[in-house]
């Protein structure tokens, strides 16, 4: 199927990359992506005792010392956060999920992040600016939620939006998906663009040569992922350029988790899992919660592209996507278990609406306790 010319030239705004599409569309049709070339080929186990640190006491001489290193970060304005704002805006029927309320009409998912940044902010003497990474089916309404509200009181020149890239959907035959309406059915390729997209828009460049040195890199729906000079401290003592969080495994939890693959430990997620894996050999997984050093991201990175299945118009279509997680493959981390529960916790992901109503008095005990 030749693309029509409005679809491609709509695609192009978003870094559609027609070669690359296509070397897809013939390896799905040879057989090279499929959902079992997915799985990993290499015994996977557990990381050695240790290598999963947990941080000190709060209040702690020694937590002390790593906050206020983190708190001198913010304040010489070495921090950014970057949310994860892409994807389809399907979860919430259709609505994209960060202009969604939370706690007032006024005071949504996005909102949220902003007064998170701002009250860090101003606790450590510093501005923290804030990165989008929207997608071509969340950025116009992300930006008209920014703007109707005046950036909620933030400075304009410390939000900056900028975009994942854009894929087709395919059939399992290779061909491209075609949607009732006769058109082609675009998609976004997964968290593991931020790196190519945040440097492409020129963010990158922009952020460090400001003196930004680190990155928090969050999703939109998870508002345990606050900002938290601590645990900043603890990646910066570390000493290496990504620092993952860890939730405790719950019974009913499923998802990636770091394990040792080709002699380090790095995350792979639940549709890499080879049959009869039992990936309870360890007891905490992937928040998508992570820091890295900004100097780290800084370069091209040679992720592995994933054959994920999905049902659109009551129809299977394939996608081919990669994931930020992956970037622990190719860097020097830090594993930290984190709680998920109570006030304090980093993990309290909201993913329908249904979760939504359930969680909001956690939220309000944890941004107005």
């Amino acid at each position: 199927m030749t693309i029509p010319a409005h679809q491609l030239a709509f695609l192009r705004q978003y870094g559609f990359d027609e070669a690359l599409q296509a070397r897809w569309q013939a390896d799905v049709r040879s057989g090279r992506l499929a959902k079992d070339k997915n799985l990993v080929q290499a015994p996977m186990t557990a990381p050695h005792p240790g290598t999963i640190e947990t941080l000190p006491s709060p209040g702690s001489p020694r937590a002390r010392e790593l906050e206020q290193i983190g708190r001198d970060a913010i304040a010489r304005g070495e921090l950014g956060v970057v949310v994860l704002n892409g994807g389809m805006a399907t979860r919430f029927g259709g609505v994209v999920k960060g202009v969604v309320p939370v706690l007032s009409p006024t005071r949504s998912f996005l909102a949220l992040v902003v007064e998170d940044l701002r009250r860090a902010g101003q606790d450590a003497g510093g501005t923290i600016p804030l990165f989008l990474m929207n997608s071509f089916a969340t950025d116009r309404a992300t930006k008209a939620h920014f703007a109707e509200h005046a950036n909620f009181g933030a400075e304009p020149e410390s939000i900056t939006h900028f975009t994942q890239f854009v894929a087709l959907r395919m059939h399992k035959d290779g061909s491209l998906f075609v949607q009732q309406n006769g058109e082609v059915s675009p998609y976004g390729p997964g968290h593991g663009d931020l790196p190519a997209a945040f440097r492409a828009c020129g963010a990158m460049q922009k952020f460090r040569e400001q003196g930004g040195r680190h990155l928090l890199v969050r999703n939109v729906d998870n508002l345990g992922a606050r900002v938290d000079p601590l645990i900043l401290g603890h990646h910066i003592h570390s000493g290496r350029s990504a620092t993952v969080e860890l939730a405790p495994k719950w019974p009913e939890d499923v998802g990636g988790a770091p394990y040792v693959l080709d002699g380090r430990v790095q995350l792979v997620e639940g549709l890499r899992f080879p049959p009869g894996f039992d990936p309870n050999i360890v007891d905490v997984f992937n928040t998508n919660t992570m820091w890295f050093d900004a100097g780290a991201l800084d370069r091209d990175f040679d992720l592995g592209w994933y054959f994920v299945e999905k049902s659109v118009e009551d129809k299977k279509a394939v996608q081919i996507e990669h994931l930020v997680g992956e970037l622990t493959a190719h860097l020097p981390t830090s594993w930290l278990r984190v709680t998920r529960d109570g006030r304090h916790t980093r993990f309290l992901p909201v993913k329908a609406p249904d979760d939504l109503a359930t969680a909001v008095p956690s939220i309000h005990t944890m941004y107005d306790g």
